[in-house]
Order: structure tokens, then C-alpha cells, then sequence
């Protein structure tokens, strides 16, 4: 049974962790602005001397997405725990693939997680050893069918995929992220491998986490509550995100038992 804190806060279930893996997209922000609440529980996280890192599916180096948050008003203090996935992508492309062709699935402005081996970026797919998805391409950002065809002589090469979301809410507008992409590449039978929420790496990059009690924060079931089923994490959802509607809809445990998750708690926004 999840219990909802809304009434109690968070800091009633303070006490009962070390460890905090918090989502910033959903969580902390909506793309636009930060959420206040957020921010101000992240502080008193920070005073009862507990730890916790903003572990994001961005798929940008760290330096870019804190810039980012800076734009928004977040303070330095705060901006120093961020962790992305693009950050634990590109550790493995340059032990792994800095000498190898890639062809890049995404718009223009996520150049920052190559621009150390940018010269290795190709303008034909067929010229590619590999595939790079960090979005949709500009231009081609609502039709997944553009994909398939895209694709479809190119199967045979593994594709790295630095986002495993599938949607994200800008806002109150609805985007496509690159999980979906890369969704579309693994129904058509190709191999692709993930950098981020769910996957292990992520988590176990971010901050020294053995020995210690962990609880995920996320308004994510298929990314920040999946990976916390997976890594044997307690978790929290935060119902005011991408599962909004449905959750008001259908009730949560009808939700979680649809994405075959569960979670531990649930709260309206992350509010102390």
C-alpha cells in the first residue's frame, strides 16, 4: 500500500534514510521554472546533514544542465549535487568509442556531449559505426514513423542512447524524449544502450552509495520508480508530473499495478 505524505511532509520519513536520488525534470522544475516547494525542502535536506544527488535523464554534460539551472535562479549550493546521464554517457564513449564514426539522433543544441570528438560526427547514416540518440531531430520531433524509415537499412549497428525517457511535460506541453527513439530502433530489432534512469550506472556514478538507505524521488514509473524497484530502492512518486492525469483518473494503485512498479509513497509535489 503506498502511503500518500501530503498531510505529514516529507520530513516525516526524513529520518528513515541516508541517501536521497532526487528527479529534476518533474520533481524540481517543469522546464521553465523551478518549483518552490522543491527547493525549499532540498535546503532542509541540507541541514539535517542528509545527502542526496539531482540525478537527471538529461542527456547533457553535468557543466551544461548546472548552466541551465543557474538560468533558472538555482543556487550554486544546490547546482553542485546534479549527476545527468549524459554525463555517465560520455565517460563510456571515450573509453569505448572515441575513435569510431557516429551518426547523431537529436537536435543541434546537444552538440556539448561530443564537442570533444565532434570530428568524428557524420552526416550520412550509412557513413556511422554507431548511432548517438540524445532526442528527436529538429523538424522531425512529433513523427516516430520518420524513424522507421530512417533506420530500417541500419539495424545492425548499436545505438547509444543517453536519455531512456520516453516523454517529458515542457511546461504544459507534452514532448517526445529520446527513449522513444530508441524504442522504435528496438522494436525494428536493433540493440541499444542506455545511460540513465533505470539503469544501474547512473545511481552507482553519482555518489559512494553502499551501506547505505536510499529513497528515489520521481515522477517517473518508468524511469525513477522502475530503477528504484530494480536497484532494491524505497521510492517516492511525486503524482503532481507526467502521470497526473492517470493518477487522478484511475487512483494510484491501479497506475503502478499498470506499469508493473510499486512505490512506497506518494505526494502531490515535493514539499517538506
Amino acid at each position: 500500500m503506498t502511503k500518500n505524505l501530503d498531510n505529514e511532509g516529507f520530513k516525516s520519513i526524513i529520518d528513515d534514510y541516508d541517501i536521497f536520488y532526487i528527479d529534476l525534470w518533474g520533481v524540481v522544475h517543469n522546464g521553465i521554472n523551478l518549483h518552490k516547494n522543491a527547493i525549499e525542502t532540498l535546503k532542509e535536506i541540507t541541514k539535517v546533514k542528509k545527502e542526496y544527488v539531482l540525478l537527471t535523464n538529461a542527456p547533457r554534460p553535468n557543466k551544461v544542465v548546472k548552466a541551465f539551472l543557474e538560468n533558472m535562479g538555482m543556487s550554486k549550493e544546490i547546482r553542485e549535487k546534479v549527476y545527468s546521464s549524459g554525463e555517465a554517457s560520455l565517460s563510456y564513449l571515450k573509453k569505448n568509442y572515441l575513435e569510431q564514426k557516429f551518426y547523431h539522433i537529436g537536435p543541434s543544441r546537444d552538440f556539448d556531449l561530443f564537442v570533444e570528438f565532434e570530428n568524428n560526427k557524420v552526416g550520412n547514416i550509412s557513413e556511422s559505426n554507431y548511432l548517438l540518440c540524445t532526442g528527436l531531430l529538429e523538424r522531425q520531433e512529433e513523427d516516430l514513423s520518420y524513424y522507421k524509415e530512417l533506420f530500417k537499412n541500419h539495424i545492425n549497428k548499436k545505438m547509444i542512447c543517453t536519455n531512456p525517457d520516453l516523454i517529458v511535460d515542457r511546461g504544459s506541453k507534452r514532448e517526445l524524449c529520446a527513449g522513444s527513439v530508441a524504442l522504435v530502433f528496438e522494436k525494428m530489432g536493433g540493440v541499444v544502450t542506455y545511460f540513465g534512469k533505470p539503469f544501474p550506472e547512473v545511481y552507482n556514478q553519482s555518489i559512494d552509495n553502499k551501506e547505505k538507505k536510499i529513497l528515489s524521488i520521481g515522477d517517473n514509473l518508468n524511469t525513477d520508480i522502475k530503477g528504484a524497484n530494480l536497484l532494491n530502492y524505497d521510492s517516492l512518486l511525486i503524482s503532481n508530473g507526467i502521470h497526473k492525469n492517470e493518477i487522478k483518473k484511475n487512483g494510484i494503485e491501479v497506475v503502478v499495478k499498470k506499469y508493473g512498479v510499486i512505490t512506497n509513497f506518494i505526494q502531490t509535489e515535493l514539499k517538506w
